[in-house]
């Protein structure tokens, strides 16, 4: 049975007071209208003026005027997608605040970015970083960079653009491809036509409408079980806080360890050398604006991080104090929303602001990978072979492949829908990609020794060795038992540790450990824990909590 057909029907929780609603009230509808409408408008804005007059670095590069904090915004836009969102409070509720330690990682995650590969690629005077790898190595190795690169980003973007308003439509009946078409046509609407510029200041609007949605959760469910001091004191009494955990075995959920020195290299594959942020950087108007927004982001990571885990916290308080029954399990990625439709179901408007943040995640992530994905075909794959193109003619054809790569998108989220066990391969790519390309530009810029055909088969081995970990280890997962057959209609989840660090830093899926996982919550006065029983089809967002982004 197909994803779609299975989980058509929304499912509908039931409690001992009252229903969660599965629809959205008609202020909700007008909030998340407003959303949808105010960035197609930002984009047009930008298309407009000038009409006409715009050049390809204005469409490209935002004409390399752009200063640190849009700049700082839109590159914490880019990666805190909707997968985040969902899966980070998520995580918090069911395994504990461990995960809490990634925010360890930050500091040097951006810090070496800052320093050494942000001077390198803005001094060269670069639009797309694979130019980097011609410049170091050869035409070939640059090709192979921008062909991995657009295979990442390709896959990712269908399972970011379906998998959000899958959940959404099991949660609140919202229509699914509905939802998915509007985020598509609009987000390759604006993307295509006002270039960089629009992209960035609609990110920045979504960024704050991002925030308003998480801080409003906080908030509202915060002062319904007694402020955050009580949360804390119940979380506690649980053991949902987790100390430092300095076991060096790999087979612990998560550590110290793998969080803040995995992250790290998450982080560099992110915001040091993946195009969409590299691309940020370079349409800044001076090389200090440009490391100035790298440095932005670093507080912008950390309350975004702290928010996220607020919001799984409270939401452990809020089942405490007022226990509700399930009458269908929920997935993982579903208890978030479960728990704000039940939350703000008496608050017109809010429960509209949440999905409007959670859109917002999904439209910053997708715009971004449109832009960056026109912007390396255009430079690294038609413009070396055809050199004489004038700035009309590339204009529209830069037009035409961000909404070529929109409808590419819509296709690959139908897919998604029917990928079945698959699916999870598909959220996987992204770090197993993520890897061996942030190898090869390392190896460009630390080791002088190295040539083209050792860049290339280094790459190639990367990649093989990741995929023979990440596909492995699902693979294992499903033999095992850990994957439920798709033929039952049940879900297809990550292995419980899958997340992106392990798979950025290719340590394979191993079994869940206990020790940072405090208790499990009881079915009777929780939301249940997903980790115990079967999911809806292909949700397998909250396995991913980490990636931001793509």
């Amino acid at each position: 049975m197909s994803v779609g057909v299975t989980i058509s029907a929304p499912l509908t929780p039931t409690s001992d007071t009252g229903t969660v609603p599965s629809a959205f009230s008609p202020v909700d509808y007008v909030v998340f209208v407003l959303l949808l409408v105010l960035s197609l408008a930002i984009g047009l804005y930008h298309a407009c003026r000038g009409w006409g007059q715009h050049t390809i670095g204005q469409l490209l590069m935002a004409d390399r005027k752009m200063g640190c904090i849009p700049v700082a915004l839109s590159l914490l836009a880019t990666f805190q997608s909707a997968v985040a969102i969902l899966g980070v409070p998520s995580e918090i509720y069911r395994f504990g605040t461990q995960y809490w330690f990634l925010g360890c990682s930050y500091f040097l995650g951006l810090l070496i970015p800052a320093h050494i590969f942000i001077p390198t690629f803005y001094r060269l005077h670069l639009t797309s970083a694979y130019e980097y790898l011609e410049l170091r190595f050869n035409k070939t190795v640059r090709v192979c960079g921008t062909v991995t690169f657009i295979f990442q980003m390709v896959i990712y973007m269908g399972v970011v653009l379906y998998a959000p308003s899958l959940a959404l439509n099991a949660v609140t009946g919202f229509d699914l491809w509905l939802s998915v078409l509007t985020l598509g046509i609009v987000c390759s609407v604006y993307t295509a036509l006002g270039g960089l510029k629009a992209v960035i200041w609609t990110d920045v609007f979504q960024a704050l409408v991002m925030f308003l949605g998480q801080l409003a959760v906080i908030i509202v469910g915060s002062a319904k079980v007694g402020g955050l001091g009580h949360v804390w004191d119940l979380a506690s009494q649980d053991g949902r806080i987790s100390g430092i955990e300095l076991d060096p075995d790999p087979f612990v959920r998560h550590t110290f360890w793998t969080l803040a020195f995995g992250g790290v290299f998450m982080m560099l594959s992110l915001y040091g050398v993946n195009q969409a942020q590299v691309q940020r950087y370079l349409s800044s108007r001076t090389e200090k604006a440009a490391i100035l927004s790298c440095y932005a982001v670093f507080p912008c990571q950390q309350v975004t991080l702290c928010m996220g885990c607020l919001i799984g916290l409270v939401m452990f308080a809020y089942y405490k104090e007022n226990p509700r029954n399930i009458q269908h399990q929920a997935a993982p990625d579903q208890l978030v929303l479960y728990f704000v439709m039940d939350l703000l179901k008496d608050l017109p408007g809010l429960p509209g602001l949440f999905v409007a943040c959670l859109f917002s995640g999904s439209l910053s992530t997708i715009s971004s990978a449109f832009n960056s994905l026109a912007t390396v075909t255009m430079e690294d794959l038609v413009r070396p072979w055809f050199p004489q193109f004038s700035d009309v003619r590339a204009i529209k054809l830069s037009r035409i492949l961000a909404f070529g790569y929109g409808l590419l998108c819509l296709g690959m989220a139908y897919i998604s829908s029917q990928m079945g066990p698959v699916l999870q391969a598909a959220i996987s790519i992204f770090g197993m990609v993520g890897g061996p390309l942030l190898g090869l530009f390392s190896l460009g810029m630390f080791f002088p020794c190295a040539n083209p055909p050792g860049a290339i088969v280094g790459l190639l081995a990367g990649l093989a060795m990741a995929f023979w970990i990440g596909i492995g280890s699902i693979v294992t997962s499903m033999r095992s038992g850990m994957l439920p057959s798709p033929w039952n209609g049940s879900s297809t989840s990550l292995p419980s540790n899958l997340t992106t660090i392990t798979m950025t830093t290719l340590m394979p899926s191993t079994t869940l450990s206990r020790r940072n996982a405090g208790p499990d919550p009881e079915p009777s006065d929780h939301l249940p824990s997903a980790a115990k029983t079967p999911c809806p089809p292909a949700h397998v967002l909250a396995e991913a909590t980490s990636l931001q982004k793509l």
